[in-house]
Formats: C-alpha cells, structure tokens, sequence
C-alpha cells in the first residue's frame, strides 16, 4: 500500500468508529478499546498533517509504514468480529479480547517508537513543502475593511486608516537615532552571531520594546534573512503555555497554517537537538513576564533563534545576548510629543515653549507617555496645559518603580476625559491582557451599561483612538466577521491597562464599579472571598481562571451587575453559581482560550437571566437549546464563535421565536460542525442581521429563509460548500447588505433576487464559481443597488447593468495578501 493512501486517514477513522461502538458495548474488551481509542485520536492528527506534506520516503520507512497500515486493517476486522460476537457466548469472546489486547500493544509500540522518528526526520521536507502550500493558502487570503453596518458608515474605518497613519508617522520620528541603534544592534546579534540562539530586548512598560521588535520583523534585510519565517507571539503575565509550545511546534515544523494546535506530538521539556543545517527561523516572544515559562518555550534547534522581548533581564544561560531600549533623549522626546499634541514635529510659535518644554520633561523620555499625555492635550486652551503640568509635577507615585511614576503621569491623561468618555476607557481593563477584543463585545457592553446608543459608542471608541488610549486594527484574517462590525477589533497597550485597573481598583473591593481579575489565576482572589458575606456593588464583573469546577465557586451577591465576562482556558468549565445572583444582567461574554472547545456545565442558571439582551460565546461546546433550559425573553443579540453548534440545534426541540422572541442579531462565526440552519430560524420574525461565517461545512439554508421579512444584513462569507441561495430570498424585501464572498462553489445568483428593492450592497469577492447572474431587466429592478464589489473575472456582467443604472459603483476587488491572522 502506498505511503499517501495509508495517510488519508480512512482506516484509522474507522477504527476509531468500530472501538467507539465496542466501549459501550463490550465488558471485557472495554478497557482496551478505550486505550486504543485514546492512542488513535492521537494519532489523527499527524496522520491529517502528513498527508498534505507530499514527502517522498525511502523503502524501509514504507515498508515500515506498510506494514503499520495492514496492523490497522486487521484491526477493523477483529472490531467488527468483537461487534459481531454474540454476549453468551464466553470463551469466543475471551479470545477476541486477548487479540485486542496484542492491537494495543502493536500500536502503542508504533506511535511512541517508529512514527516519532519518521516526524522528526521529515521536519525539513516538511519545511520546504509548505512553502508551497503558503502560496497556495496566500491566494485565498484577501484583506478587506467594509462599511461596518449599514447606517453606521465609514467613520470608524477612517479611524483605523487615521491611526495607521500616526503610527506611520511616530515610527518616522521614533526613527532617528534610538530606534535605528536598536534596530541595528539588535540585527547584528541576530544575523551576525550563530552562536547565540537566544537573544533579548528589555525595557521598562512603554519605553518602545514592542515597536521595535515589529520593526525588527518588517526589515527586508531579516525577512530576507530568514526566508520570511518569522512568527511573533505574545505570551503575557498569563499565557497558555500548552497552546504557545504548539504554536511553535506547529511552525517549526510547517504546520500552523494547516491548523495545528494539538500539544500530544510536541517534544516535551526543553527539546535540544542536532538536525543539521536547514531554514532558519526566527521566533518572536513578546511580553514574557517569568523565566519558569519562557524556559518552556525556547526550541534550541540548529537555525532557528529565538528573540525575547520583557521588562526583565533574564540569565544569560537562558538569554544569550540583550539589547536595553534606551530611552528618548531630549529632542526626540519633544519631536515625538509636539507630534501627538500640535500635528508637528517642533513647538508652534502661538505656543508657551516653557510650559511644552517641563511638560514633556515630566514624560521622562517615555514614548507611550510622550503620546499619551499629547494627545490628551491636543486643542486644549493653554489653562488647561497648565493645569496639567501642576498635575504632572504634584503626582506622587504610589511606589519608587519607574513604572507606577510612569502610571500616576499618565493618570492626567485620562481625568480630563469626559465622564462618559473616562468610564469607557476603565471599561478596558476588563478585558485579558494582549487579547483582541472584539469591537462587538465592546460596543454592547458600552450600549448596555452607560445608556447610550451604538453611534455614540462609536464616537467614544473613536476618540480614545484619537488620544492613543486604544489601537483600532484591522484583523487580516478574511470572514473573522464579529457580528456587524466587520474585520474590527481594539487592543491596548499592557501599560494602558495597568492604568484602567491602577484607577479601577481604588476603594473597597464591595464597592468598586468593576470588580476585575487583572491576570488569569488557578482561583477567584482571597479578597473576593474575605467579603462573600455581603453584596458587591459592581455593575461590571470579569473573572480570568484556568477550569472552573463546581467546588471552585463560592457564593456571591452583585445586586448591580449588568455585564458578567468570563475568560478561561480549559475544556470544561462550570458556569458560576452566582449568576443567579445576577437579577440586573444584560451582557455575558464566555471566552476560551484554550485549544479546543470547552464544555459547559450548569447551563440552567440561564433559566434566571430575565433581563439578558447580549449573550457571546466563543470557543464553548453549545448545549442543546430549548424552550425550558433558556427562555432567553429579552436577547437581542447571540453570537457564537468558534462553538460547537450542532447539537445545540435540534429541531425536535429548538423553537427559535419561542427561546428568543426578540433576537434581532444571529452570529454564527467558524463553527465548523453546522451543516444546515434550523427551520425555526425563519420564524424569528424579529430578526434583523444574520451573519454566518466561515461554516465550512454549512451546505444549505432553508428554503423559508424569506420569511425574515425584517432581515437587513446577510453575511454568508466562507461558506465554501454552499452552493445556492433559495429562490425565497427575493421575499426578503427589507434587506440591505448581501455578503456571499468566498462561497467558492455557488455558481448562480437566483433571478428572485432582482426582486430585492431596498439591497444596497453586494460583496461577492472570490466566489470563483459564479458564472451566471439575473437577466440585466431582473437586476435593473433592485433600485436601491449602489455597489458590488466583485472579482475581475464576474464585474463585466455587473457593468452591463451598470450602463442601465448610472448610480451603480462596480468595485473589482483588489488582492492583498497577508498571514498575520495565524498569530492569532
């Protein structure tokens, strides 16, 4: 048998069928066929990542292989025969056990001697080849930054494009003497020493660490240097080392874009090997805060180095080499802060040079306070800057560390920030540290607690943009589409979010506003506990563990919470018992951070969340929904994001408008498991955007879909298996946005969709297979069509119809190509 036929995976898969059935089925053979069954799912995964590789292999590794994949066959045979058996009869049974047994055995010795020697001699073929497959992967990778929601516009995109463009700006200035030195030495260490594997950048919070390590990564001369292999991660104060060593692993040895996160196959402890000469790899680890784990993340592997970026010096039995970022001298200081305070880069003569002058001089030299502190005082009368120049002189620091001086300066920045403005940027800290979060979350959770509507959320999110306290970004990674806010999401720098907890948690723990966890623990904090016995006052709640379990929880009161968030790393997570003492909540966000989806538990405390309007889950296991475990009356808005869904939707007992009779927003983001949307869902008479997205296995939408006569936005990016769209979607007469981009195999539009009068906007980019539209009469009838963005190959048939219909922008979809979403 051939090496790739044997690693299409078929006999294994079903094997693994045949022990699942046997498990539950047979006493005596149990045990075995559920090691087995654990040493196959193990074996799944390299079987999935070699099968793409194409590695040609010498005659006594096939052999070898050949030989395995005859041990799977027959093992089928004895599943099935073990099936077949009847209960009674004992010593039949009896011998079909000790076979399973002798399978085992025949199988563990292959999966921990033979197939751990093959991967790792074909780290380099595997290497070369999915250069290969980069390419190919490139070529369906289209970055893009759509209107956000209909009504909405393009503001907060001209946000983002503004930001780019003073980032742009700051690392023109930052470019003088000190970023261009510690690019220079930093390179040096990297390209002109092998004998270090490790080398680092230290630096205080906000002395520009981070910047130029990403400068380090866009300089041709080490990308050209590195062949373009060059990952970067953030590990902060509490990562997932698990996730981490697997993202590093999957990189070295070429497989993260195929999806690999599993950690079974990655070398344990510190792996040091001799391979020889190969590719070289650079490895970037931002934000690493403790020795213990970065020890667990540095591959010491001929050609592959690692550079650490920390506000710690490590040893340099770990760390080989450091570079300390200096911090500004005095004229790049002044250039950088009249940059963000005046649009330039000296002091405007209507200013007061004194007063700029011992403003900056209190910034120390630090650029994130330089942009900070200039921003906030950006068009401000001159009593103002005097104001905060008294301010900034007085700051006491709560300590002697630079930092917390650097924390109290910056503090200025943020107390002359309107009320509401201010409230929002605390709102920060609720989030982990070195996450995106998600712009949908954010806005909702600002609609629902400060009583305002989604524009003016909008208008604050764009103005703490303006004064640095958050960065907008696009996210690369096409159809990572979170509700309406496409392609959008905030981070902020860790200093900033010290600065929202530092100003969060004055007071007495009961009576803060937000009750936070500043970092991911194993348990909630003492103090929390120490105060159990009478209520917390906080309107907002995040709580950051590992696995929570029953045991874990103690009882709590938050008479005041509206918004709960909850963010884990594990595969199983009980939801806290508290919830129930939640009588005011409108937002809960549960987000995994771990590899797989986790399974939650205690579901029923939904049962008491009356007023909820928000629900977001990411990477969760959904239980099955009904109208007795969540009679969700008030939700507006469910999101479901990286879940598994499927089981979740049975139509036996899913009644959509019974469980949400007010939904207006239907997410439904890379849940891989969703194959058709319930028929329910076309009875949800209230709903208003549905947006499923990267389903790749979603073939069908139902054939009522055009019951939702209040459906205004449709999004179904990346639905690569949906092949049409029903004939009753010309009944959606409301509709206004359409996106089928990358549904790679529908290869007509209906003509019913002529009939869509109020359809604003289509975006079909890169559905290869769409050859046929409407007639021009069918499609001149849409008569608020204003644009279609399209691939070149379909915009000819548009702009037939757009010589009927003059007002009619036909946008060819331009191809930019980037990797950066693998990060994650």
């Amino acid at each position: 048998m051939a090496f790739n036929d044997f690693f299409t995976g078929e006999i294994a898969t079903e094997l693994l069928k045949q022990l699942v059935s046997i498990s539950r089925k047979s006493c005596l053979c149990k045990s075995t066929a559920d090691n087995l069954i654990t040493s196959i799912q193990e074996l799944l995964p390299i079987i999935d990542e070699i099968k793409y590789s194409g590695v040609e292999l010498p005659a006594i590794r096939q052999s070898q292989l050949d030989r395995f994949s005859e041990t799977l066959r027959g093992g089928v045979e004895l599943a099935r025969k073990v099936l077949a058996s009847g209960r009674w009869n004992v010593y039949k049974n009896l011998q079909l056990a000790r076979k399973m047994e002798k399978l085992e055995k025949q199988v563990a010795r292959f999966v921990s001697g033979p197939l751990q020697a093959h991967l790792l001699a074909d780290v380099h073929h595997m290497r070369f080849e999915t250069m290969e497959r980069f390419d190919r992967l490139e070529g369906r990778l289209e970055q893009r930054l759509s209107s956000m929601k209909i009504g909405v516009g393009g503001w907060v995109e001209e946000a983002v494009k503004r930001m780019e463009v003073e980032e742009e700006a700051s690392l023109g200035i930052l470019g003088g003497v000190g970023l261009d030195l510690g690019k220079s030495k930093v390179k040096k260490l990297l390209m002109g020493r092998d004998d270090l594997n490790v080398v680092g950048i230290c630096g205080i919070g906000g002395s520009g660490k981070t910047t130029l390590a990403n400068e380090i990564c866009r300089d041709n001369q080490v990308r050209s240097y590195f062949n373009n292999r060059i990952l970067f991660l953030t590990v902060s104060q509490s990562p997932d080392l698990d996730q981490l060593r697997a993202k590093i692993w999957g990189f070295i040895t070429g497989n993260e874009a195929m999806g690999y996160t599993s950690n079974h196959f990655v070398p344990p402890g510190k792996l040091q090997c001799e391979w020889g000469s190969g590719p070289r790899i650079l490895v970037v680890l931002d934000d690493v805060w403790s020795l213990s784990a970065l020890e667990q993340l540095i591959f010491r592997i001929p050609a592959y180095k690692t550079l650490v970026v920390s506000r710690f010096k490590f040893p340099t039995s770990v760390v080989n080499e450091v570079y300390k970022v200096e911090l500004l001298r005095e004229d790049e200081s002044m250039s950088l802060f009249c940059h963000s305070a005046f649009g330039q880069k000296s002091i405007p003569p209507t200013a007061d040079e004194s007063l700029v002058k011992q403003i900056v001089s209190e910034c120390k030299g630090l650029p994130l306070a330089l942009k900070v502190i200039g921003a906030s005082l950006r068009d401000q009368p001159e009593m103002y800057w005097a104001s905060a120049k008294k301010r900034l002189l007085r700051g006491e620091p709560i300590c002697e560390s630079h930092e917390n001086k650097l924390l109290e300066r910056m503090a200025i920045s943020v107390e002359y920030l309107n009320k509401k403005v201010k409230q929002c940027f605390l709102d920060l800290g609720s989030f982990p540290e070195d996450k995106k979060i998600p712009l949908d979350v954010l806005i909702n959770m600002w609609v629902e607690i400060h009583d305002i509507d989604e524009e003016e959320a909008f208008a604050i999110l764009v103005e703490l943009s303006d004064k640095n306290l958050l960065t907008l970004v696009k996210d690369p990674r096409a159809g990572d589409a979170y509700s309406s806010f496409y392609e959008i999401c905030v981070t902020q720098h860790d200093v900033l979010r010290d600065l929202a907890l530092h100003l969060s948690n004055r007071g007495d723990v009961t009576e803060r506003k937000r009750l936070l966890m500043p970092r991911r623990d194993t348990e909630l904090p003492r103090d929390w506990e120490r105060n159990a016995d009478q209520p917390f006052n906080a309107q907002i709640v995040s709580v950051h563990t590992g696995e929570m379990r029953e045991m874990d929880w103690f009882r709590m009161e938050f008479p005041k919470a509206e918004v709960l968030i909850l963010n884990f790393s594990s595969n199983e997570y009980f939801l806290p018992p508290f919830t129930d003492d939640m009588p005011k909540l409108r937002a809960l966000v549960v987000i995994n951070y771990g590899t797989s989806e986790a399974t939650l538990q205690n579901f029923s405390v939904f049962t008491n969340l009356a007023n909820l309007r928000s629900l977001w889950l990411e990477k969760v296991s959904v239980p099955q929904l009904s109208n007795a475990t969540v009679p969700l009356r008030n939700l507006r808005k469910l999101s479901m994001v990286f879940c598994k869904v499927n089981n979740s939707f049975d139509p036996s007992v899913l009644d959509l408008p019974q469980i949400f009779p007010r939904l207006s927003e239907l997410v439904i983001d890379h849940c891989d498991d969703l194959i058709k949307l319930p028929l329910s869902i076309c009875k949800v008479n209230s709903l208003q955007s549905l947006s499923i997205t990267n389903c790749h296995r979603l073939c069908e939408l139902p054939a009522d879909l055009g019951m939702l006569r209040k459906l205004q936005i449709l999004r179904l990016y990346a639905c690569p298996e949906l092949k049409k769209l029903p004939p009753s979607i010309g009944e959606l007469v409301a509709l206004k946005y359409l996106d089928i981009s990358q549904c790679l195999n529908m290869r007509c539009l209906p003509r019913e969709i002529g009939r869509l009068s109020s359809l604003e906007k289509i975006d079909m980019r890169e559905c290869s297979e769409t050859v046929s539209l409407p007639t021009s009469a069918a499609l001149l009838n849409m008569k608020s069509l204003r644009r279609v963005i399209c691939d070149d190959e379909v915009s000819g048939l548009w702009k037939n119809v757009g010589k009927a219909k003059p007002d009619l922008h036909v946008q060819v979809a331009e191809r930019s190509y980037s990797l950066d979403w693998l990060d994650g």
